[in-house]
């Protein structure tokens, strides 16, 4: 558990620096590849759905599969939204 909660820590600050490290003009690529990423919590929440044996742990497993699916597009509604910024009007 603490070593867990290390990592988790670890995670929190070196993702912070990554993020406030990079230039503006690769935040879209960015945040279209870590959407991409963010699908693989989808296969996660619903491998954790399906392995349970109780009714609690397939409730919690399709609250997971849901809030994951409202990330990932998302995501993708904003990387959308952004990538028309940056089209020539006519």
């Amino acid at each position: 558990m603490v070593a867990s909660l290390t990592i988790f820590i670890l995670a929190i600050f070196i993702g912070f620096e990554l993020i406030t490290k990079v230039p503006p003009t690769l935040h879209t690529p960015l945040m279209s590849g870590s959407n991409a990423i963010s699908g693989i919590s989808i296969v996660g929440a619903l491998i954790a759905a399906s392995a349970g044996d109780s009714w609690l742990a397939a409730f919690i497993g399709l609250i997971a599969v849901i809030l994951a699916t409202i990330n990932v597009v998302g995501g993708y509604l904003v990387t959308h939204r952004m990538l028309e910024m940056f089209k020539p009007k006519r």
